[in-house]
């Protein structure tokens, strides 16, 4: 059996633009893509804290070292500058795999630098 567990999170991620004239996803600053072990069009969750929304879409690289985290297309309507997130993604994995799978968890600063 497989199930579906968190796989990455960057917790409480400053949005810095919200760009509606976009063709869709989020844009992460690289060296936030590399510590959350993320990839270029991966599938991610986005929780808004400020305001309770919630949306998927996918993964694009931002700049590295630039602490870029901007929704785009449709998101951008879901959240504005300034707002904090939680940015996640799952993996299916084997029960027993699961139990014991440590998912990547980052906290960065409010400029969205790592810590």
């Amino acid at each position: 059996m497989n199930i579906q567990v968190l796989k990455s999170k960057i917790h409480r991620a400053t949005i810095t633009m919200a760009n509606l004239n976009y063709v869709g996803s989020i844009a992460i600053d690289e060296d936030l893509m590399d510590a959350a072990n993320l990839i270029e069009n991966e599938k991610v969750e986005i929780f808004n804290i400020n305001n309770g929304e919630r949306l998927a879409t996918y993964v694009i690289k931002g700049e590295r070292g630039s602490g870029t985290i901007s929704l785009n297309g449709a998101a951008a309507r879901k959240a504005m500058a300034g707002d904090l997130a939680i940015i996640v993604s799952y993996a299916a994995m084997d029960f027993e795999e699961a139990k014991k799978y440590k998912p990547a968890i980052i906290f960065p600063d409010k400029n969205n630098k790592l810590k």
